[in-house]
Order: structure tokens, then sequence, then C-alpha cells
């Protein structure tokens, strides 16, 4: 199968992106765009080529340590248990933001080794979406697609969703990673723009991708499963580091999946979010840090970071109908550290 990039903005990178002025701007370039760059993956070759961008429509109403993944041997489906076969997404297609590294990355994969029948990565970085995206379609055979969107924009995730749907037929999970952190930074000291930003990215960014993701869902009567990535940060206050804007973000999407599970239970959309603890990633491998994990680890009962592939299974378990009296949960793994 082929793995594909779509790019819905033309010119440079659109990180200070930080008022409504700001996205009407973006969002006329959108759909001022003709031609929209695409990368595929066939047979190991490199194919790169212009097709005509889909505009993007809004309905009117509501109604890093990488592991290699492995294909799920659809032989062995019908020689699993009921119970075991809850856990599998064969068939389904999955949207994952933030997906081009990192636990977002993780968390493509553990899809596809349950068997998803599509895949597509969302984020803004196209110098890793890409070599990303071919990664995991040559460890699995799954139909991968990589989406260079601004999650904060919402004309470029419209376009971005109508082309998966288009594409795919249906989106089935949403699995929200996307995020950014900035901490060590007391609150008398935040610029206005440092917390605009994290805002706009942790929370805005949040409610505009899974608003058109359940439009889709809704219009197209399927049912389907969001899968929030929070933070522990989201119920608790870090320490040592000095972090409000990080933690307010992550409060609001602990409670903003409440809202959602709330309302869209009646269409038969299940909405969950994880609240990770301190994690080994890459972000956290840096020598600046070492003072502060020894902290972190004398406060989490395991004793240690979280792996970056720790996240999966839960992931799998909230995506998949082994989940499917579950809704508006936000189940923290953290390794303990919330206990103390």
């Amino acid at each position: 199968m082929g793995t594909s990039i779509r790019r819905f903005t033309k010119g440079s990178d659109n990180n200070d992106t930080k008022s409504q002025g700001a996205n009407s701007k973006l969002e006329k370039t959108a759909a001022a765009d003709t031609k929209v760059p695409v990368v595929s993956f066939e047979d190991g070759k490199r194919v790169e080529k212009a097709i005509s961008a889909q505009p993007a429509v809004v309905p009117a109403t509501l109604g890093d340590a990488k592991k290699v993944a492995m294909p799920l041997d659809k032989t062995l489906v019908e020689r699993l248990t009921p119970t075991m076969r809850k856990f599998l997404l064969v068939g389904k297609t999955v949207v994952v933001t933030g997906g081009a590294r990192g636990l977002g990355f993780n968390m493509a994969q553990a899809m596809a080794e349950v068997g998803a029948k599509g895949i597509a990565i969302i984020d803004q970085k196209r110098d890793i979406g890409v070599p990303a995206a071919e990664e995991l379609s040559a460890q699995t055979g799954v139909d991968v697609r990589f989406y260079e969107v601004d999650i904060r924009d919402s004309a470029q995730i419209a376009g971005a969703v109508k082309d998966i749907k288009d594409h795919y037929g249906q989106i089935d999970v949403l699995i929200n990673s996307a995020g950014i952190a900035d901490s060590n930074i007391p609150a008398e000291t935040y610029e206005d723009d440092m917390w605009e930003k994290t805002i706009d990215i942790n929370l805005n960014g949040a409610f505009k991708i899974g608003r058109e993701v359940a439009r889709s869902m809704i219009n197209n009567k399927n049912p389907g499963s969001f899968v929030y990535v929070a933070s522990m940060s989201g119920s608790i206050v870090n320490y040592p580091q000095e972090q409000s804007c990080y933690n307010a973000s992550k409060a609001g999407v602990v409670h903003l999946v409440h809202s959602l599970a709330a309302e869209w239970a009646k269409y038969n959309i299940r909405v969950n979010s994880i609240s990770p603890g301190y994690m080994d990633t890459a972000l956290n491998r840096v020598p600046a840090l070492d003072a502060q994990k020894k902290i972190w680890i004398d406060q989490t009962p395991q004793r240690r970071l979280g792996n970056v592939d720790e996240l999966n299974n839960l992931a799998v378990f909230l995506a998949s109908d082994a989940s499917s009296y579950m809704t508006g949960a936000n189940c923290i793994i953290d390794g303990g550290y919330c206990l103390y």
C-alpha cells in the first residue's frame, strides 16, 4: 500500500498565529490554494506530484526509540476469542494528530498492529512527517497518509478531514496527540504570546480537530471513538518545574473530554482521554532536565519514567470496541506519581 502527504497551505510555518485576524488570514490563504503537493511511496520509490486542492467544506450544521511495528496476521483473527477480537481495529480508519514522532508515532504503530486499514497522520512538521508515514507503511503495509496541517487553523483541518473521509470512506478513530509544553517559567514572567500559543495548540486545537472529525462522523452516520492525550498535569501541579500554562491547558482538555462525551453520546461517539505521567521521550532526554528527572523518579512509586510505547495498549483499548461502554473517562497512566 502507498503513503501520501497532503499539504493545505503555501509558504512558511504558521507558529505565530495568535489572533482571530491571523486565523482568518490563514483560512483565506488555504482557500486560495489551487494545488496541493503530494508525496507517495510505492514499492520503495518516491514520487512527487501536484494535485488539485479540495475545498475545505464545513457543513452548515453539526447534525523516540522507535520500535518496529508488525502487521496483523489476518488469518489469526478468526481464531481469537470474542474478547480478544474486541481489541482489534480491523477495517477501521484512524487519524493521529502529532503522529510524526514520539508518543503519537508509537500510538500510530499500535493502531496499525491491531489491524487498522488506514492511518492519517496530521502534523505540522513535514520534514519528519513524510519519513514517519513512509516508515509506518513499510513496516505494516497499511495505507498511511501524512497531512501537513496547523492544528490551530480551522480551514486546514476541514480540508484534511474531508480528504481523509473521501479517501478512506469514513473516519472511525481520532487520537489527538498534538501539543507543546513550556515549563520552568514562573507565572509572573509568562509573556502573552507564549501563553496564547500553548493554549491555542493544546486546547483550541484539540477542540477544532475534534469538532471537524465529529462533523464527519455525524454526517456519515458512523460511530466513532476519540482518544485525547491530556496529562496528569491536568489533575495535579507538577514539582519542581513551574508550568502554569501547560497545566491549565491540559486541565482544559480533560474537561473538554467530559463535555464532548456528554454531548456526542447520542451520536454513538465516545470521547476519552489518556493522562500520561513523566515519559522517557526524546524531549526529556536532555542534560538540563537531569536534576528534575531525579526528583520525578523519586516521587514515582515505580521509580522510573514511562517507556514511549507504554501508552499504546491503553490507546488501543480506548479506540476499540473493548471499551464500548466507556466515555468521558480520564485515564491516568503515571507509574503511580499521582498517589503521593
